[in-house]
């Protein structure tokens, strides 16, 4: 059994990320836990905007706090995000997530394959599939 608190990972290699990126990533499960997907909670700083594309992981994203917005680049559309709110990238989009002015968006995010955590954005926005254990 794994049982992890979020306050643990926070200021560890387990939380990357930063204000000055827009994003933050405290990193609860990875690939080497063995369960076949990782599990972040993840917030968007308030009024950040981030471009990302993860070419080779599928994600689904579960709103828990905030408000804000995703635009699908390959399509234009764009959709209102609140608490309560889930999205999946199950095609791979190429996508911009936008947090309001006045709140940051918290989420919880699930990628498949499993991230390790030594994994950085490239300049596509997109995770490379890192070929590693570590937990």
């Amino acid at each position: 059994m794994i049982v992890r608190k979020l306050k643990d990972l926070i200021g560890t290699d387990k939380e990357v990320g930063g204000k000055e990126l827009g994003w933050t990533s405290r990193r609860l499960l990875l690939k080497g836990d063995g369960m076949g997907y990782s599990v972040h909670d993840t917030v968007i700083h308030e009024g950040a905007e981030c471009t990302f594309h993860y070419a080779n992981h599928l994600e689904a994203v579960y709103l828990i706090e905030g408000k804000g917005e995703i635009t699908d680049l390959g399509t234009g559309e764009t959709h209102q995000l609140e608490a309560g709110t889930i999205y999946a990238l199950d095609k791979h989009d190429r996508h911009i997530l936008r947090a309001n002015k006045g709140t940051h968006m918290r989420m919880v995010c699930v990628f498949n394959p499993p991230v390790t955590g030594n994994e950085v954005h490239d300049e596509t926005g997109a995770y490379p599939l890192v070929d590693d254990t570590a937990a």
